[in-house]
């Protein structure tokens, strides 16, 4: 009798996950399968085969190199037959030449609907944006996802790109190689650069995906902060080992240069029995970061709320920064609380999962998303100006609100995809034409 690929699950796999950022971890879904002090041993415990995936060059420093030990039931050699060119144009990787007559301005998009056809996480991909280079390995794109329907005998690794996808409704089980990870609206998960997938959903599904041509993400500097806060190494999850041992048509897809390839095999490629290092996919719950912020007068920067950045080759010069506006409380005196009005040399996408976001009271709602590009300016509506101006200044909490921005030192461009969705706000710039003047030289 045939079996499906949940019931080949080790039911050690489904359960639990490995605590810790960056740390080398060791699982097994069966006892013995890890060889004991080497890593390729002549014959493997079950018949297994190792197998290294390197997420860094060898000779990486210490402090930077990433590599886990796979012991698989095949080698991914064995996972790929002929390769044919696979089209997921929606999907789009830079340089993205696609023209459109989008002018330059701050942008924002209400929520795209999830259509009722079926959509797996590949085919319901939707790319907003894009910046860099892919072959460079610089840069990164945004995407929304439009999820209906669970990928079904079929799997998919990102050659080009780590992945971080931040769920914003239903939830997400991404069955890796390494084992499984649930994620809800709240939460993220993040997929290395190589690593295989697929992705399981329940019911209609939409999340933002960053995908990140450059170096992984990280911790960033905590600087005088000192050791703790922000987000803590302890609360990133990786899962434990768990495998499928199924033999039967499969389908496995590729991106690699910009481009989609896929083969048909004849077994599932998730048969990872065991696994050790310090490469590998991770959750984290978004509410468990602990904000800094001021106590007493004036406002932080906003990188004061990075959670994960992936670091380019200029020093405190991002090629992303993951940033998060949680739960926090508001308390300093005499202060324009919301984000000043500003022009800077990053370009922000931002999403809003829950809640209501406090500098765009309307308009921005759960599910849209806004560009605000290099050197274009952007702050308060005119709403948010008066409300904040005229506030009685007492310790005020903000609730229920999870925003967050993919923060690049890139001119991020939109595809012509996005510049044509009936959801982009066409009247979004005149949010700031209320802003009236007041100057009066008369009066201090």
């Amino acid at each position: 009798m045939d079996i499906t690929p949940q019931e080949a699950l080790s039911t050690t796999g489904a359960a639990g996950y490995l605590s810790g950022f960056g740390n080398s971890f060791e699982t097994e879904a069966l006892p013995g399968a890890l060889p004991i002090g080497r890593n390729s041993p002549q014959r493997c415990a079950y018949g297994l085969y190792a197998e290294q995936l390197s997420g860094s060059p060898f000779t990486a420093p210490r402090a930077s190199n990433q590599r886990s030990w796979l012991y698989r039931i095949r080698p991914t050699v064995a996972h790929i037959g002929r390769f044919a060119k696979a089209s997921l144009p929606l999907w789009v990787s830079a340089p993205d030449t696609a023209a459109h007559d989008l002018p330059i301005q701050p942008l924002r998009w209400d929520p795209i609907p999830i259509p009722a056809d079926g959509l797996t996480f590949l085919t319901g991909m939707r790319s907003i944006t894009t910046c860099g280079d892919v072959a460079a390995q610089t840069g990164m794109a945004t995407h929304i996802v439009l999820v209906t329907r669970s990928m079904e005998a079929e799997s998919f690794w990102n050659a080009d790109a780590e992945m971080m996808v931040v769920p914003q409704q239903g939830a997400m089980r991404f069955r890796t190689e390494f084992g499984v990870i649930d994620a809800a609206p709240g939460e993220i998960c993040v997929i290395p650069r190589g690593v295989k997938f697929r992705v399981e959903v329940t019911g209609p599904t939409r999340a933002y995906v960053c995908e990140n041509y450059g170096g992984a993400f990280t911790l960033p500097e905590r600087g005088p902060i000192g050791a703790n806060c922000l987000a803590n190494q302890r609360d990133f999850l990786s899962p434990v080992a768990a495998y499928e041992d199924v033999d039967a048509p499969h389908r496995v897809t590729v991106k690699w240069g910009g481009a989609f390839w896929t083969t048909e095999i004849g077994h599932s490629p998730l048969d990872v029995v065991a696994w050790h290092g310090n490469y590998a996919p991770y959750k984290y719950d978004l509410r468990r970061y602990s904000p800094v912020g001021p106590v007493l007068f004036d406002h932080a920067d906003p990188s004061i709320f990075t959670c994960l950045t992936a670091p380019s080759e200029t020093p405190g010069t991002a090629n992303i920064d993951f940033v998060l506006f949680p739960e926090r409380w508001m308390v300093a005196e005499n202060t324009f609380r919301p984000p000043w009005y500003h022009m800077n040399l990053m370009s922000e996408f931002m999403g809003l999962i829950y809640g209501q976001y406090d500098a765009k009271p309307q308009g921005f709602v759960p599910g849209g998303f806004s560009l605000h590009n290099q050197m274009l300016p952007h702050g308060p509506d005119a709403e948010a100006f008066e409300k904040a101006s005229g506030a009685d200044l007492k310790p005020h909490k903000l609730e229920g609100t999870m925003a967050f921005m993919f923060e690049t030192r890139f001119a991020q461009r939109v595809t012509a995809h996005a510049a044509t969705l009936p959801q982009r706000q066409d009247g979004y710039v005149e949010c700031w034409q209320g802003l009236r003047k007041m100057f009066d030289p008369t009066r201090r």
